[in-house]
């Protein structure tokens, strides 16, 4: 097992040098001038090129590109043009939001699609798996954005059980459950098409443990359903799901993107949204850095995870 997490965080290290390489080229060639748009249509020229200077866009690519990485392998990912602060405290200071609501939303999205999917497996064909079935098409059917402002409209606006935006009350004070009461509309949001997605394959792969010779063996031999389905079946399904909850991290990352704009909750991904709208480039190169390798942090963990289940992986 120790080789093979060896194994696995060394293949990181090219994957996220391909990321600095992606996040740095996207952004670099995005057309029009980045001191223009941050200066504005009055800007003069000289103006324009000192700050193209400060920002080092005077220079040619892989010369930006080789300053940028190595500032970054030592913590350094430039400083913010519009905020005047550097952007890694930027970034970690609104990682923080972007990690709690996607850790309640990945937590919520495994626990009621490993749920909904063994009770879709166990039940087929009856009346249970066919409205979990529809439940779950409606889920990875519905725009995550849409249905944002659906949960706002009814049940903050409307019935005011929640508030409708923010990450705590507005003077503070609030706690842990007044975060909690901020976080169950943006994590729902979040969690219900990954939700879906591993509901539909959690009951593929019960579907087809539960017609291999070790679950008829187990029932033959007198052990419990509830056990055979719990730990023989559910334990070998997992080696298929694990690996796609790792996916729907992603996803989840992604995601916060737009959830985050309409709930107006303080993480990365309000910041990129804003970032991008004042072309602060290295504040967007920062930000889409640290979600890159956040996401390449958890696969690595989703494989080890993996391996623990099967071992047959490390062969």
């Amino acid at each position: 097992m120790r080789s093979y997490a060896l194994r696995r965080l060394a293949l990181a290290v090219p994957v996220l040098f391909g990321v600095t390489v992606v996040v740095f080229l996207v952004i670099a060639l995005v057309p029009g001038d980045p001191a223009l748009a941050i200066l504005g249509s009055y800007a003069t020229p000289e103006s324009v090129a000192r700050l193209n200077a400060e920002l080092g866009l005077d220079r040619s690519l892989p010369v930006r590109y080789l300053a940028w990485v190595g500032n970054a392998l030592t913590g350094d990912l430039g400083r913010s043009y519009a905020l005047d602060r550097p952007v890694l405290d930027e970034v970690l200071e609104r990682l923080g939001p972007t990690l709690i609501l996607a850790a309640a939303a990945l937590g919520l999205s495994a626990l009621f699609g490993l749920a909904a999917g063994v009770a879709s497996a166990v039940r087929q064909n009856g009346w249970v798996d066919r409205a979990i079935g529809l439940a779950l098409l409606l889920g990875v059917s519905t725009p995550s954005f849409f249905l944002g402002l659906l949960l706002v409209l009814w049940l903050s606006v409307g019935l005011g059980w929640f508030p409708t935006g923010g990450m705590g009350a507005l003077f503070g004070g609030g706690g842990i459950a007044d975060l909690l009461r901020h976080l169950v509309l943006p994590a729902v949001t979040l969690a219900v098409v990954a939700t879906a997605i591993l509901g539909r394959l959690t009951r593929a792969a019960m579907l087809d443990v539960l017609r291999q010779d070790f679950v008829r063996t187990a029932r033959a031999k007198g052990v419990e359903e509830d056990w055979v389905i719990s730990v023989h079946a559910l334990k070998s399904a997992l080696v298929a799901v694990v690996p796609v909850i790792g996916l729907q991290a992603g996803y989840v990352l992604g995601g916060a993107v737009y959830v985050e704009t309409v709930f107006q909750w303080p993480g990365v991904g309000r910041m990129l949204v804003e970032a991008i709208g004042r072309r602060d480039i290295l504040l967007v190169q920062g930000g889409v850095l640290a979600v890159a390798a956040l996401y390449v942090a958890i696969n690595v963990v989703t494989d080890l995870a993996q391996a623990a289940l099967d071992p047959r992986i490390e062969v």
